[in-house]
Order: C-alpha cells, then structure tokens, then sequence
C-alpha cells in the first residue's frame, strides 16, 4: 500500500511523502509573546533553509486539553490565528496549528496551511468531518489509547469528506499511568493505510500529569527517539522546541532547546539520507 501513497500538497509550498525531503512540523507548544515567537520562527527557517528540510510552523492557539485549569492556554482563537498570520507572512513560513471545536475549523482554515487534530481528539468524527471539508491537508494524530490499525477507520472519515491531504502522526501510546511508550511498529502499520507518517519527537516522552497539576517529560530521550523514527522510514517529524523550555508556558520539560535543533537535525537528515531507499512499511519480511 506504501506504493500507492499520493504524497500530500502542501499547496504552493512542497510536498510530504515518499521521495520527497524531510518534513519538520516545529515552533512552540503554545502561542507566547511575540518576541519569542519571532525568535523561534527565524531560527527555525535558518536552519531548516540551510539543511534542506520543509519547514511548518506550528503553535497553538488555544490549548484546551490543558492538565489543570489554571494552566495557560494561550491567547484563543481569534488573537492567536492573528498573530499566527502575522507570523506566517512575516516570514513566509506555511503553518500548523491543532483545532479542538468544530466552531473554531472555518476561521482556522482561513489561515492555517495544515489543521492538525489532537490526538485526544481523533475519533471525533463530526470534528475530522469539518477539518476534512474545508480542503487543506489534515494532520490527524492517533490517540494515545489508539492502535495504530484502529486508525483506519479515522483515516476513512476524512476521506469520506474528500479529503486526500491526510498525514498520520505517532505521539506515543499510554503505558501505565502517568507514562507513555513508542511502538516502532506503528510507524510502518500506519503508513500502510496509505497516509505520510509524521513522528512527534517531543510529545513522546512526555509524562501526561506526571507533575501533579501539569504534564511532565523526559527530554534528554527525544534524540534517542527520534533517530529510531527516521531510521523506521518516517516522512516527517514534530518537535516543539523552545529557547528556554523550562520557562515555557507549556510543555516546557519535553520541549527541545532551540540552540540544540540544528545539531539533532543534522544527525537526523543524515539518518534519513541513509534510509531514503528503505521506507517504514517497504518491501521486507513481514512473516
């Protein structure tokens, strides 16, 4: 099924999928202050223009799956799609940002180059419906309580929508309480079904609550992650990255450090280079 996967347009932009380069979904958790934003974003297209891999920027508007209810969420749907427009222009950068009501799906669409649907979200039908309607490339996270061939039936509900434009990404599966574990077998399993495959480096070894009113992490695992993603034959990654993720407002201790994202990605593309002819769900032995 790999054979006859439609890579995803990304329209006036570049294309995820086989035979094309490596894709980075990356920015902050959250939107913050404008200067870090700006900050962020720059440093992101520098490197990415420089090392040759495609570049989207993603923040959130409006966290509402936070832990606690004092936890910051961001500045909601209509300050944040601004400043992500903004942003977006200023530095002509495609972007990604995850919606969680139907209501919020048409202004989001009219900014958005990807509408990414949380992972708690992604059975969601009436949600996938109306993100799939509006005709840009769908970025569907599989739950953390999904099997990665129990996707095919969230795959089916956006395309029943016409919608071709769907990546699949991988942020880990829940492994007791408190904690979450990669099966590197999805990868392939889900890139069977057709769709490009992302993997969220930096949500993978977060600890869901694991810090009493908050989501903990242990970022020191997401090279280690990460490489074995890229080696798996992915067609991309997600990574929030942060200059300082222990002040960040959210998702700070799996975000990674912004003056350490060109070193990883290099070790990264060179894995990939290694690996272009061998992708996740290929032509091996799957006795």
């Amino acid at each position: 099924m790999v054979d006859s996967m439609q890579p995803v347009d990304i329209p006036g932009r570049f294309r995820v999928g086989p035979g094309h380069p490596l894709c980075l979904l990356a920015g902050p958790c959250v939107i913050e202050d404008e200067l870090v934003m700006r900050r962020i974003a720059g440093t992101m297209k520098e490197i990415t223009g420089r090392l040759g891999i495609s570049l989207v920027f993603k923040a959130s508007f409006d966290k509402a799956n936070r832990t606690s209810l004092g936890s910051y969420r961001g500045p909601g749907p209509e300050e944040g799609l601004a400043m992500l427009a903004a942003l977006g222009r200023e530095f002509d950068l495609p972007l990604v940002s995850d919606v969680h009501e139907c209501a919020q799906v048409a202004d989001a669409a009219e900014v958005l180059d990807i509408i990414q649907i949380p992972a708690f979200l992604c059975r969601q039908t009436d949600l996938l419906m109306a993100a799939a309607a509006t005709g840009k490339p769908v970025n569907l996270k599989k739950g953390q309580f999904a099997a990665p061939w129990d996707m095919q039936h969230a795959v089916a509900k956006v395309r029943a929508a016409g919608n071709g434009g769907l990546m699949l990404t991988e942020r880990g599966s829940s492994f007791g309480y408190n904690n979450l574990v990669v099966d590197m077998r999805s990868l392939p399993l889900m890139r069977e079904l057709g769709c490009p495959v992302i993997f969220d480096a930096t949500h993978s070894v977060q600890l869901p609550g694991g810090a009493g009113g908050s989501s903990g992490g242990q970022r020191r695992f997401v090279p280690t992650l990460a490489r074995a993603a890229v080696a798996a034959g992915v067609d991309g990654l997600f990574m929030e990255v942060h200059p300082e993720p222990d002040r960040a407002r959210c998702d700070g201790p799996n975000s990674w450090p912004l003056d350490r994202v060109e070193e990883l990605l290099r070790e990264l593309l060179a894995i990939h280079q290694l690996t272009a002819n061998h992708p996740a769900g290929g032509s091996h032995d799957r006795s």
